[in-house]
């Protein structure tokens, strides 16, 4: 029997894992506007942490008070064990920040770019030289090394902006909407790039309104309205708050069907279970989770009942995304 996963489970970093970041109670207004109501984090070292809201929610000057850009108005956070009000220096040394425009220079080349950003770092003259190269070579931007990089794709200076911020070898990386404005290769090639870095150690915050983005990198999500956390959690965790989780099953044998039917006690057709003699479909609610699932075959395998199609769907990010965000305002 063909099974149709809709939403797989994804393998979650380890929440017990030392805090990279931690915040308590973070606030920020500017002027009457309240952007940060109080909020509070713990992101994993060596993880991804994703934050997802709409535009204003908080997701940005959530990141520029964590890179010590602006000043948190109440709470405290450490990033890398550094306190953001005692020991912004030592924050700074830690971190990466790519924000959402780029801050590639066009006026000069890629590997110009890199070097001054080598210089910024106080390197040796021959060590921002050799990790320059190597930076570009990582990020596939050799053979462009020498060209101004006004000529660059938006996907190219989009690989030379992270390169650039790996420069300081950064054990923690602030990535605000990264792929906005790019292509789906360009973005999935950022994709390779945010995996490959985690799987070396480096820790990352990313901001993002391309919920699929979240959902492949994200070990852990926050979604953020009106300045407040509205839900957090694992991205299948966050799928489960959601109702409109079902299985769908599909005969061939109207027999088979009405059997399953019978097998299932699925009587009548409502809001949650539809029978179709049309299609010869059973489609009844479900949170998706494998206990769940087996549950609905070991009623067909009793009554001796094969099923020739069965698909799971989960709500997804999208969903959960309107619904929390459209429970909060209410």
């Amino acid at each position: 029997m063909p099974i149709s996963v809709m939403s797989m489970p994804r393998k979650s970093g380890d929440p017990q894992a030392p805090a990279a970041v931690t915040a308590v109670g973070l606030r920020k207004s500017y002027g009457d506007k309240v952007v940060l109501d109080g909020i509070d984090l713990r992101i994993p070292a060596g993880s991804v942490f994703a934050l997802l809201g709409p535009n204003g929610a908080g997701k940005t000057t959530t990141v520029k008070i964590l890179s010590t850009l602006v000043t948190a108005d109440g709470g405290h956070a450490q990033v890398a064990g550094h306190d953001l009000a005692t020991a912004p220096h030592g924050v700074r040394a830690a971190i990466g920040v790519t924000g959402q425009f780029s801050a590639v220079d066009g006026l000069i080349t890629g590997e110009e770019n890199m070097l001054l950003m080598a210089d910024l770092h106080h390197l040796p003259r021959s060590a921002g030289r050799r990790i320059a190269a190597e930076l570009l070579e990582r990020f596939d931007l050799t053979d462009v090394a020498e060209k101004p990089a006004s000529t660059y794709s938006g996907g190219m200076k989009r690989r030379l902006d992270i390169a650039m911020t790996l420069v300081g070898n950064p054990r923690i990386i602030f990535l605000d909407e990264p792929t906005t404005g790019l292509d789906p290769r360009s973005r999935h090639t950022m994709w390779r790039i945010i995996r490959e870095l985690v799987t070396a150690g480096v820790t990352v915050l990313l901001t993002t309104q391309y919920l699929e983005e979240a959902d492949q990198l994200a070990d852990r999500i926050a979604v953020l309205h009106h300045g407040r956390i509205a839900a957090e959690g694992t991205a299948d965790e966050l799928k489960r708050l959601i109702p409109g989780g079902h299985v769908r099953l599909r005969f061939a044998d109207p027999v088979a069907h009405q059997h399953a039917a019978t097998a299932l006690a699925i009587t009548t057709t409502g809001d949650d279970v539809t029978r179709d003699d049309e299609t010869l479909t059973l489609t009844l609610p479900s949170d998706g989770t494998q206990r769940d699932l087996r549950a609905v075959l070991d009623r067909l395998d009793t009554a001796g009942i094969h099923a020739d199609e069965l698909t799971v769907h989960t709500p997804d990010l999208d969903d959960v995304l309107l619904a929390l965000t459209q429970e909060t305002a209410r």
